[in-house]
């Protein structure tokens, strides 16, 4: 079986109806902004986490010079470039996975990092994987919601547009615009002006 696979949709208690392909393809600065409020789905062990998603930065090809895409392609970045809707997967810090939605056109190097998510679904299971720490800091942040959700290297490349896959994003409901601002990108403090504060990340 694939790592794409969930093995589980008998079990699957309510249908979630995956995004299709394009609402990937379009311009990454309008698929991070309308990725909130969507819905991660993710099943793990037989079981479905789903989270919403409050926090996004967009990616914006190799001109970007924050974007992994800015030295061209490489075997790391290489599914940046590939078909919309994909999972963009990375290892960083020696510790951390990264997931990001690919956004654009297939060549065009574009992505969406998923920064943050509210559980809604799967709570006590997201509980014990992040334990001991408070629920206010279970997937406040990438490498936290990669670990309470259970993804890593193995989902490179999965299809989020796939509702039989394991790794998906749903539907949901966009929130209110007076509650989503705008702002610079997060942790990229030695990127070149204008890159660094281009007001790239979105959240609730």
């Amino acid at each position: 079986m694939s790592p794409c696979d969930s093995g589980a949709l008998s079990a699957q208690p309510e249908a979630l109806i995956a995004l299709p392909r394009a609402f990937y393809a379009r311009p990454v600065l309008i698929v991070a902004r309308a990725l909130l409020g969507m819905r991660l789905v993710r099943w793990l062990d037989g079981a479905r986490l789903v989270g919403v998603i409050t926090e996004t930065e967009a990616y914006d090809g190799e001109g970007d010079l924050a974007c992994h895409a800015r030295s061209g392609i490489t075997r790391r970045n290489a599914v940046m470039y590939g078909e919309p809707g994909r999972a963009y997967i990375y290892f960083t810090y020696g510790m951390h996975w990264c997931l990001n939605a690919v956004a654009e056109r297939e060549g065009y190097a574009a992505a969406v990092l998923l920064r943050a998510v509210q559980p809604v679904e799967g709570i006590e299971i997201i509980a014990a994987r992040r334990k001991p720490q408070p629920a206010n800091l279970w997937t406040n942040g990438p490498a936290r919601l990669t670990l309470a959700f259970g993804i890593d290297g193995s989902l490179n490349g999965c299809d989020l547009c796939d509702p039989q896959g394991s790794l998906y994003i749903a539907q949901g409901t966009p929130p209110p615009a007076e509650i989503v601002k705008a702002t610079p990108r997060i942790g990229i403090q030695n990127v070149p002006e204008p890159w660094r504060s281009q007001p790239w990340r979105f959240v609730v």
